[in-house]
């Protein structure tokens, strides 16, 4: 379940923004009716880029159609339907127990052997596949991740501007960070921060003796910080998120890695030089989770991200045998264009 304020901005997020995202996915949806997108608390990003819905628990499916303004149908109580309508741009708020059943018969109700694209199609729940069929046994479904993940690609004025926000709120969270005390102050600070500059959500992973174990983790307990440590905070905001991560040495040392670092990304979608890193993953978002792997030093079936998709990167730089551990958002360039790094 979620812990932060979601709340919406109509100066941040307008209705033409959503409308204008709305129109361009109908645009591709060649031989399809309708479209059918599942959302839960962690698969929110294809439903809140669509409409800004982001639920704090349960789940929920929107129904796309041709001609009108989205439908969402909730799991939820009826008592959470202002909150839902003020922060989401649908046509309609339904609540139904069984999602499945009900969005099944709101698009064979207009036609029962309507054409279907279910995003994100090979993870939806099982028990909501099998309602579907029940509800529409002549509905024909097939899968529209990849029709889906072609429109979502290229970030469009305002996710660029929401991913600048909450990058800038991951650095300002990170910045503070005293080497002194325990590990699980250090996580509370960085949340904290996170929180006070709007975060809507903030999960905070740490390497806390970077000799010892190159692993990010959730802390549990009270481990003792060496030398060198690190810290990554996965941060949303207004539905965007981004991942930054940062070495602190007592040393004083790492200007090298964060070069390195930089130098690299620069070269996005090449992994060229990112392959030259002790490890490395670039995440983006295709549908529905908001940090997908799209290539890496781990990755078997890379996709390379086209120009102007904001992804996150996370690398471990060895420099005079030591590791540093570096991660930052950024958008891919066009062809003959450097990715740039978002501050």
């Amino acid at each position: 379940m979620r812990r932060g304020l979601i709340a919406r901005s109509r100066v941040e997020l307008p209705d033409a923004v959503f409308d204008a995202r709305l129109e361009r996915l109908r645009a591709s949806m060649h031989g399809l009716d309708a479209l059918l997108l599942y959302t839960n608390n962690t698969r929110p990003a294809a439903v809140s880029w669509l409409t800004g819905f982001v639920p704090y628990w349960s789940e929920a499916m929107l129904v796309v159609a041709r001609d009108r303004l989205p439908i969402l149908v909730v799991a939820l109580t009826f008592r959470v339907k202002p909150w839902i309508e003020w922060t989401s741009r649908v046509g309609e708020v339904m609540h139904a127990p069984r999602i499945g059943i009900e969005s099944a018969r709101l698009i064979a109700g207009h036609k029962s052997d309507a054409t279907v694209g279910v995003v994100d199609f090979d993870h939806l729940p099982a028990g909501i596949a099998e309602d579907l069929r029940e509800a529409g046994p002549r509905l024909a479904f097939s899968d529209a991740t990849n029709l889906f993940a072609a429109q979502r690609a290229r970030a469009d004025p305002a996710e660029l501007m929401l991913t600048a926000q909450a990058s800038s709120i991951a650095a300002k969270a990170l910045s503070g960070i005293e080497p002194l005390g325990v590990a699980n102050e250090v996580v509370a600070a960085v949340e904290r921060e996170a929180r006070r500059l709007g975060a809507e959500e903030v999960y905070v992973a740490l390497a806390p003796d970077l000799a010892r174990d190159r692993r990010l983790i959730r802390i549990e307990g009270e481990p003792a910080f060496g030398r060198r440590f690190a810290v990554r905070a996965s941060v949303a905001y207004k539905g965007n998120w981004v991942r930054r991560g940062a070495t602190i040495d007592r040393d004083g040392a790492g200007t090298d890695a964060t070069e390195a670092f930089t130098n690299a990304v620069a070269q996005l979608p090449s992994d060229h030089a990112l392959s030259q890193f002790s490890s490395f993953v670039v995440e983006g978002c295709r549908t529905a989770q908001p940090f997908e792997a799209l290539m890496g030093s781990r990755v078997l079936a890379p996709r390379l991200p086209s120009a102007g998709t904001v992804v996150s990167v996370q690398a471990c730089i060895e420099v005079g045998g030591r590791p540093f551990l570096i991660g930052a958002p950024a958008l891919v360039g066009a062809p003959g264009e450097a990715a740039s790094i978002f501050p």
